[in-house]
Formats: C-alpha cells, sequence, structure tokens
C-alpha cells in the first residue's frame, strides 16, 4: 500500500489575464496560501509555461521548479489535455477546436494536428527535463458526432476510427517512452476514450504500450452511470494519476444523461466543488492507496454555483482530510504467532 502524496491544484481553471492568477510566481503564492501542496500546469498556457524552452532547456525547468518551491510547493504534473484533443479532431468541430490553436495554423487542419504534435513532444521532454514521470492529455475524437448509434453505424466506421486514432497516438506513446514519462489519458466524454471499454479498444490498437495510462475522474463516470468504484478494480495498474472532483446526477422527468441542451444549472449532470456533490472519495481514497497508487491527489475544480476561492479553498482541506497515511504494519500483529512451519502441520492433522 502506499500514501498518496498531495493535496495538488490543476491550474487551469484558476488562470486569468487578472493578477494573481496571470503570472506563475503569483498565482503558486495564491495556491499555497489555501494549503496545497504542489501545482499541476497546463502545458497551452503561455503565461505560466513556454513548453519549446521547457523541452529544451533544463536551466529553464529549474527556474520553474524553484519559483514553486520558493512558495512551498512542489510542480509533480503538466498536463496538455487542449493541446491532444487537436490530435483527432472530427471535421464537424474543426471550427471550434481552432479556438485551441495558435492563429497560424487555424483553418488548417492538417498544420493544426502537426503543431499539436509537436507540442506533445515537447511535453514529453519537458517532463523529463522537470524531473516529472507522468504526464496528462486526451486522445481527442473522430468519433463523438457518431456516439448514439442512430441511425445504426455503417459497417467497419469504428474499427476505422480507433485504428486511426491508434496511428496517430503510437509515435507519441513512443517519444514519451524514450524520456521515460507514462502518457495518461484522461477517460472523458467527447473523447473517443471515454470509458473503460474505449480504453480496452485504444490500448489493443497500441499493442498494450506500456507507457499508455489513464488519468482516473471519478466526475466523468458519475455523469455516465458508469460504476467507478469497480473502474478501479479493473484498471487499477495502468491508473498513474487522479483528479479529485466531485459531480452530481439527478435526473427527472424532463432530461437525463443527455442535458437537454441545457446550461449547467438546469443539466441532470453537473461538476460540484469537493464534498457538494455524490462521489464517495472514501471509498476512492482507500481502493487506491490500497492498490498502491503512488501519484498525487490534484484537484480539478469545476463547479457551476460556487465560487472558485471557496472551492480551492475548501478543496485542498477536503483532499488533505482524504488522504490516508498508510499503516507500516498490520493491526492485529500483537496477537501474531511466529512462523513455525512444524506447529502449522499439527494444527492441520497432517503429523
Amino acid at each position: 500500500m502506499r500514501t498518496i502524496k498531495g493535496p495538488g491544484i490543476y491550474l487551469a481553471q484558476f488562470a486569468t489575464d487578472d493578477a494573481p492568477f496571470n503570472t506563475l510566481p503569483d498565482i503558486a503564492g495564491w495556491v499555497a496560501d489555501r494549503g496545497f501542496a504542489g501545482v499541476q500546469i497546463p502545458t497551452w498556457d503561455t503565461r505560466l509555461i513556454d513548453m519549446k524552452r521547457a523541452a529544451e532547456s533544463k536551466t529553464y525547468c529549474d527556474e520553474l521548479k524553484g519559483v514553486v518551491a520558493a512558495k512551498g510547493l512542489e510542480l509533480p504534473e503538466l498536463g496538455s489535455h487542449i493541446t491532444g484533443q487537436l490530435v483527432a479532431v472530427h471535421p464537424a468541430h474543426d471550427q471550434i477546436m481552432d479556438s485551441f490553436a495558435p492563429a497560424a495554423v487555424q483553418n488548417n487542419p492538417a498544420a493544426r494536428r502537426a503543431w499539436a504534435e509537436e507540442q506533445m513532444k515537447f511535453a514529453a521532454r519537458a517532463s523529463r527535463n522537470l524531473g516529472i514521470d507522468r504526464h496528462v492529455s486526451f486522445t481527442g475524437t473522430l468519433l463523438w458526432p457518431y456516439l448514439y448509434p442512430y441511425p445504426q453505424w455503417p459497417e467497419g466506421l469504428v474499427d476505422d476510427a480507433f485504428d486511426e486514432l491508434a496511428r496517430r497516438w503510437l509515435p507519441i506513446l513512443n517519444d514519451f517512452d524514450e524520456q521515460g514519462v507514462d502518457l495518461c489519458f484522461e477517460i472523458h466524454p467527447c473523447e473517443d476514450v471515454h470509458d473503460g471499454l474505449t480504453f480496452e479498444m485504444f490500448l489493443e490498437r497500441v499493442g498494450n504500450h506500456p507507457r499508455c495510462n489513464i488519468l482516473y475522474d471519478p466526475s466523468h463516470f458519475v455523469l455516465q452511470a458508469l460504476d467507478y468504484l469497480a473502474f478501479i478494480d479493473h484498471y487499477h495498474e495502468r491508473i498513474k494519476m487522479f483528479h479529485v472532483k466531485d459531480a452530481e446526477f439527478r435526473p427527472d422527468g424532463k432530461t437525463g444523461a443527455y442535458g437537454g441542451f441545457q446550461p449547467w444549472s438546469k443539466r441532470a449532470g453537473r461538476f460540484r466543488s469537493l464534498g457538494d456533490g455524490q462521489v464517495d472519495f472514501g471509498s476512492i481514497f482507500t481502493k487506491l492507496s490500497t492498490y498502491g497508487f503512488d501519484g498525487w491527489a490534484t484537484l480539478e475544480w469545476e463547479c457551476f454555483i460556487k465560487n472558485p476561492d471557496d472551492g480551492a479553498t475548501e478543496g485542498a482541506k477536503f483532499i488533505r482530510e482524504h488522504i490516508i497515511r498508510v499503516a507500516d504494519r498490520a493491526f492485529d500483529d500483537f496477537v501474531k504467532s511466529g512462523a513455525n512451519k512444524a506447529a502449522n502441520r499439527a494444527m492441520l492433522g497432517l503429523d
């Protein structure tokens, strides 16, 4: 068993153009004041990190770690969700996905994808330079517009999409392997890899690649009515990262899992601040600790109603209180008999 590290915080939802959220030193100070121990930096946010420099310069990475260390924090993880999303984009999403890319590659899907793949290579090298051994991203999607099979999928459509998804990601996985870094995909709606079975389909096609792993976020499973505790039992060997995010699913006579094209306040499935939703985090921390999860418990805050400052402050305390300092000996050692093979055989009536 292992004691989970933390609490960490993902900065993507907090970084803005306003102080203290627009520079790494200032946001790190804000994070430390709220009780966190580490930060997960979004790789696309140039206010916080220059990925090309991080990929090329160990000195620059040491400076980044020094900035957060000066506030009493660690830098254990990077996240490239938006970048990974651009590795595989269905044409129906081209216009909206262009907002994730620099102007020079917008309106040019091939150039946008090439840019994203280069950024993922930067992420692998930057992680190595920072001394980080795991990284989180999205797979992107070629199939999401066809999620519900009506009209029925043409024969081979799903297989062709997953074959292509694997073809695009395999060189990136190999690149991460060369840098000694696990690439953890967040299992997430709007990605082709959005539940356990789709992860298995993807994993098989990348040859059970040892670097193909999972970021576990139970909130997305609540909204899919998926058993998020059994998921840990099935995939704990591949779970290398953990976003602590709460959610609730309260369907009624008017709407359910699909949300009815409503704003967050009217959807049946909604993300909530930690402790305000339905996720059983006590059982999650117990399972992950029992299975020896050796990563960080990192807050990803998304809540349709609560102020983010309150969500972060409460979130740090919530995670800290849920981290289990695992035992270094069995509780019943005081009644344990010593090893005695002869006595054992006698007790069993064998001698």
